[in-house]
């Protein structure tokens, strides 16, 4: 019996990919130590990172440290007795949802800081896989995935769009159609490190906008949409965000991001 071409092409992809293990071995995407497998990370690196998970706030998804029962803020009794945190009680965000794959914490900051401003794309497999472990809830009725937009000058002086990245590949995760230019920022708003929610809140105020044409041609009108970035940390730009999108007739708004604020 002869080997078929098939065959063949899966023998050369196979020894392509021990050359390529050999030469360039797997390695942790936190410490970079050589892993077994790619977009792994080690055991000591797995043990520093703080997953978000369940008890969390039913709207903008902040964990409950303790048992819910002994830690309810608040329950929305419109909302069918959810729990919700007493932010979001007080006085609930523009997004209909938030989830977080990690506390945004000393090791977390450092995965975020390679991938964000140190080239290091190579983490988007990594990230977007807990991302979409924690967004577990969103891709069922999910029907548009959009990323956090960068202002033209970042994007020019950055390269890539961290946010774009992740929402590529968790298109590819969920099968959700993904675009990058219906969401668009027209200031080129500040770094919002160091500034308080006010202060956020303001310089975020009428960055965004929607590409009205494309926003037809995408039916973003009715769609369920997953907003896609790097960290929630006071909500400001995902409000900014989804108030748009709502603007323009999107009917419910999520938000996934590798991590968010704790306090």
């Amino acid at each position: 019996m002869g080997i078929s071409s098939s065959q063949i092409g899966r023998a050369i992809g196979n020894v392509v990919q021990i050359g390529l293990r050999t030469v360039l071995p797997p390695r942790c995407g936190g410490c970079g130590e050589i892993t077994d497998t790619t977009h792994a990370v080690c055991a000591d690196c797995w043990a520093g990172l703080r997953f978000i998970t369940a008890p969390q706030c039913a709207c903008c998804g902040y964990p409950f440290e303790l048992d819910v029962s002994a830690n309810i803020e608040a329950i929305d009794q419109n909302s069918d007795g959810k729990i919700l945190c007493g932010n979001c009680h007080q006085k609930k965000p523009a997004f209909d949802q938030a989830r977080a794959a990690l506390v945004y914490d000393d090791h977390s900051r450092e995965y975020l800081l390679r991938f964000k401003h140190a080239d290091r794309t190579d983490l988007t497999p990594l990230l977007a896989r807990w991302m979409f472990q924690a967004g577990h809830d969103m891709w069922g009725d999910a029907t548009l995935i959009l990323p956090v937009p960068l202002h033209r000058r970042r994007l020019l002086s950055r390269r890539y769009n961290q946010s774009g990245l992740l929402a590529q590949r968790l298109s590819r995760h969920t099968g959700i159609s993904w675009d990058s230019l219906v969401l668009r920022r027209d200031r080129n708003t500040r770094s919002l490190g160091g500034l308080g929610p006010s202060s956020r809140k303001r310089e975020v105020g009428g960055a965004f906008r929607i590409d009205e044409a494309r926003a037809g041609r995408l039916g973003l009108a009715g769609a369920n949409v997953v907003l896609v970035d790097d960290v929630l940390t006071t909500g400001a730009t995902a409000n900014a965000c989804a108030s748009s999108l709502k603007r323009a007739g999107a009917m419910h708004v999520s938000v996934i991001t590798v991590a968010r604020v704790v306090r």
